[in-house]
């Protein structure tokens, strides 16, 4: 797999100090590689995925006629109860 920007050369031990030397260790090279690795990956997911939301828009919420038709039943209903009630009294 290619590490695009990753730096992961081989340490010239030559090079190092002898304590620097006692304390290299080359598997943590490779270990910091896979994680650098599944990190990248997992930053390149979370950029490109979508995350699920709901849109909200300002007002009723898309109940506004609904509302309407509900009121309007109401008002139909209580013309009805009070044509009964103006019925009933008369008393024919």
């Amino acid at each position: 797999m290619k590490t695009t920007n990753l730096r992961n050369k081989p340490v010239d031990k030559r090079r190092l100090s002898a304590e620097d030397k006692a304390q290299y260790q080359p598997q943590a090279r490779s270990s910091a590689l896979a994680r650098a690795r599944v990190r990248r990956g997992q930053l390149a997911w979370d950029n490109k995925v979508q995350l699920g939301r709901q849109e909200q828009t300002p007002g009723t919420g898309g109940f506004s006629a609904g509302l309407g038709i509900q009121q309007q039943r109401n008002r139909e209903k209580g013309a009805e109860l009070q044509r009964s009630k103006q019925l009933r009294s008369t008393g024919i």
